[in-house]
């Protein structure tokens, strides 16, 4: 009984491949570039443990899925659409019975298939669902990871810009994510059903930038922008349409707390880890 983990460069799959290997599990572990497990991603180890088998596996390329599901019997799969009815079809054919996917809580808006952080996830959820697989869904919405976009900024300058500060999320640790697919792989009882991940508390903006000036020992100031100031900060990295309707989300949950769940804790026994631990584990990144 082997999984296959795709996307192990990031932090979930390199994270889960560790539990399943920790825990006695056969793995497998898939990345486009599996040459550079051994690399860095925001400056934190993604490397896979010693023992653990690596093969390639491009989401967007179906010349690789053979080889790297040959003997698969699960799959924990990110939401690529561009490959995913190839890469179901030969699941099929190689005998996977089980898929756990990485979707997003924005599946769960109204009309996902015209909002452009959604759409892709929906997509592959429709696809997995449609395929004899049996399908687990797990849906994260805010990772507390994203405040690593705020690292240039504080380092720099000491202060974030925000449109709007007082917009509420309830981030998910990654490792929180990692053991919930851990326990969905794993514990039959809990396969075949679709779960919303959430931090255990709804956040705003300037909250989380609070709680980082804290862990880091150093204060870091929130200034309110316009969202047409905001919008062409990020414009060099950021396509308008998700600009759009990351603003959007940001304005519907200003000053509205973020749905809590209790799933993580379903799934794993514990409750979801804090965006303070967060900080304290990430301080070092937001000193000057």
């Amino acid at each position: 009984m082997t999984t296959l983990v795709t996307g192990c460069r990031g932090r979930i799959g390199s994270t889960l491949v560790s539990l399943l290997h920790r825990d006695g599990h056969a793995v497998r572990a898939a990345s486009r570039t599996p040459e550079n497990l051994a690399a860095t991603a925001t400056g934190v180890p993604v490397g896979v443990p010693a023992g653990v088998p690596v093969v390639a596996c491009d989401l967007g390329d179906p010349a690789t899925f053979g080889a790297a599901l040959d003997g698969i019997d699960s799959v924990f799969l990110y939401a690529a659409p561009s490959g995913i009815d190839a890469f179901l079809s030969t699941a099929e054919t190689a005998g996977v019975r089980h898929i756990v996917l990485l979707s997003s809580s924005s599946v769960l808006a109204p009309d996902p298939q015209k909002n452009p952080i959604a759409s892709s996830h929906h997509t592959v959820e429709q696809a997995v669902i449609a395929s004899p697989l049996t399908t687990t869904l797990l849906r994260p919405g805010s990772f507390m990871s994203n405040a690593f976009q705020w690292v240039q900024s504080v380092r720099a300058h000491g202060s974030v810009d925000l449109p709007y500060p007082d917009s509420h999320s309830s981030p998910i640790h990654a490792t929180d994510i990692a053991e919930a697919a851990l326990a969905a792989l794993t514990e039959p009882r809990l396969q075949g059903a679709a779960y919303h991940l959430t931090g255990p508390e709804s956040l705003t903006a300037a909250e989380q930038i609070g709680a980082l000036a804290t862990a880091s020992g150093h204060p870091i100031t929130v200034n309110t922008v316009t969202a047409a100031a905001w919008k062409e900060s990020v414009a060099a990295f950021m396509p308008g349409p998700i600009a759009d309707a990351l603003l959007a989300y940001a304005a519907a949950l200003d000053g509205v707390p973020d749905e809590v769940t209790s799933d993580v804790e379903k799934l794993t026994g514990h409750p979801a880890r804090t965006f303070a631990t967060w900080a304290q584990e990430n301080a070092a990144a937001f000193r000057p």
